[in-house]
């Protein structure tokens, strides 16, 4: 009885490690927030604007063009974001910015204030057919170049890189031609827009979404039923999500993106409201380890 007895106990003991050694492995991505979701705000006040959006929590930023007053000051920029303790998840820069030595300035300001992840958020070309593997070629020669500064290139979807290209869609051709360290920056709230499983494409191209989007997308037929906006008051089981960003995505970001408000809510109320109920599902989860 003895011997089962501490059978017993030890197959619970060991249970419980392998529980909380695999979330430990499995460390939660850091949250950051695109500055696009309260871009007025950042145009009038852009010190301000950062400063209470790290009060709110979050642990870094994603640019999209908007510097402030650093604009020409990457220097006092990093040291402003370190004051905050907020790092740069990452920037949002086009293909046509990143050109000739104007984009090699770019690069070098960019590579001076901590930035890892450079996405191209659009490309006319990339539902084209005949334009597509044009601008393949030319993402692939810059995550060359890209990579010389330390940083990894990918590319952002919106909705339409799902519509249909040679039995599949356009963002799976843009994977399969792509390096594997070609960053796939998933768009939740476009791809779930597009009808596509968001959690399915993660898995399907592991390691690749070290960044990704959270955010709720409504369709313009829909603008008048009120339908929630802000994550964790949907139905979509952003839970699920994030423990697949873990387990396939290699994900090293979540990114919050706000472009719909509740009514009566400013961008930066919505901003904060998503924040809190992310942060909600993200408790709940790391409950669940212990």
């Amino acid at each position: 009885m003895f011997y089962k007895l501490l059978a017993l106990i030890s197959l619970c003991t060991f249970s419980l490690y392998s529980v909380a050694s695999e979330c430990l492995a499995q460390q939660q991505p850091k949250v950051s927030v695109q500055l696009h979701s309260v871009k007025h705000m950042v145009v009038e006040d852009f010190e301000g604007t950062l400063t209470k959006l790290a009060k709110m929590g979050f642990a870094g930023v994603e640019f999209a063009g908007r510097y402030g007053p650093y604009a020409n000051d990457p220097v006092a920029l990093k040291r402003f974001l370190d004051s905050l303790g907020l790092e740069v998840s990452g920037a949002h820069m086009s293909v046509k910015q990143l050109r000739g030595d104007k984009g090699i300035d770019r690069l070098r300001f960019l590579q001076q204030i901590g930035t890892k992840l450079l996405i191209i958020p659009h490309d006319g070309r990339i539902d084209k057919p005949d334009q597509i593997n044009e601008l393949i070629i030319e993402l692939k020669e810059l995550t060359k170049t890209v990579a010389q500064f330390g940083m990894q290139l990918g590319y952002h979807n919106h909705s339409k890189e799902f519509k249909t290209f040679q039995q599949s869609t356009f963002w799976d051709h843009l994977a399969l031609n792509t390096p594997d360290n070609f960053v796939l920056q998933l768009d939740v709230g476009w791809a779930n827009y597009a009808e596509q499983d968001s959690i399915a494409y993660v898995k399907r191209y592991p390691n690749r979404t070290l960044t990704t989007h959270y955010k709720i997308r409504t369709k313009p037929q829909d603008k008048e039923k009120s339908l929630p906006v802000i994550i964790g008051q949907d139905t979509f089981n952003w839970s699920e999500l994030i423990k697949t960003n873990q387990q396939f995505g290699g994900t090293q970001w979540i990114v919050v993106e706000q472009e719909e408000h509740p009514k009566g809510f400013t961008p930066l109320q919505s901003v904060a409201a998503s924040k809190k109920g992310l942060d909600k599902i993200m408790k709940e989860l790391n409950k669940a380890c212990w």
